[in-house]
């Protein structure tokens, strides 16, 4: 396990894939479909500002419930299993996309950066995972994952490990570190998405 890091270039052509399939239990609503920053739900807004930067960009998810997309549209891939797991959604992303590495980010961190992304990009050339990290923790779902990894993935879900940080241990994992905590703002509860609308409003004047 290295710390990495990397010269920016731009990296447009990699998938960036969305997971927008957790239980949002917290929120007590589903977050994915919250207001924000004008537009009518937070997926909207992930799935609009990162298509205006790289060519792919996919939501993965349980089910439909966007009022922009189509069921159908082939930008969103389900999950196969009902578990709510990451686990289940690298394994059909890797089984539904062909390429070699994809991008991964939650719904419910709008505040990190397309440079940051790209930076992810930049430092997983010899690696199977890269992920950001800052001071106060490592974003397991914030990195860029290689299909390497997908038969180590099915090892995993035989028997019954959903652990993110299990698959990290077990992999080549580079980790890039991140020097603003804020980008990182995980909208898990009410306050949270308070505080990221006061971030978003305050980047837009």
């Amino acid at each position: 396990m290295n710390n990495v890091t990397s010269t920016l270039t731009n990296n447009k052509n990699t998938p960036i894939v969305i997971l927008c399939g957790g239980k949002s239990s917290r929120m007590q609503r589903d977050k994915s479909l919250l207001p924000f920053n004008d537009y009518t739900s937070l997926i909207q807004y992930q799935y609009e500002r990162l298509k205006s930067e790289f060519t792919d960009v996919y939501i993965s998810t349980k089910k439909h419930k966007f009022d922009f997309l189509d069921s159908k549209h082939e930008d969103i891939i389900y999950d196969k299993d009902e578990e709510y797991s990451p686990i289940v959604a690298l394994q059909t992303i890797f089984e539904t996309l062909k390429s070699e590495k994809v991008c991964i980010i939650t719904v419910d961190t709008p505040l990190i950066t397309t440079v940051t992304i790209n930076k992810l990009i930049n430092a997983s050339l010899a690696s199977d995972i890269t992920i950001a990290t800052t001071s106060n923790r490592e974003h397991n779902l914030c990195g860029v994952f290689s299909k390497n990894v997908l038969s180590f993935i099915k090892n995993m879900l035989r028997k019954n490990i959903h652990k993110v940080g299990y698959l990290l241990k077990h992999s080549r994992t580079n980790y890039l570190k991140c020097e603003n905590e804020e980008e990182f703002l995980n909208m898990n509860t009410p306050d949270d998405y308070k505080a990221a609308l006061a971030r978003i409003s305050l980047t837009n004047k």
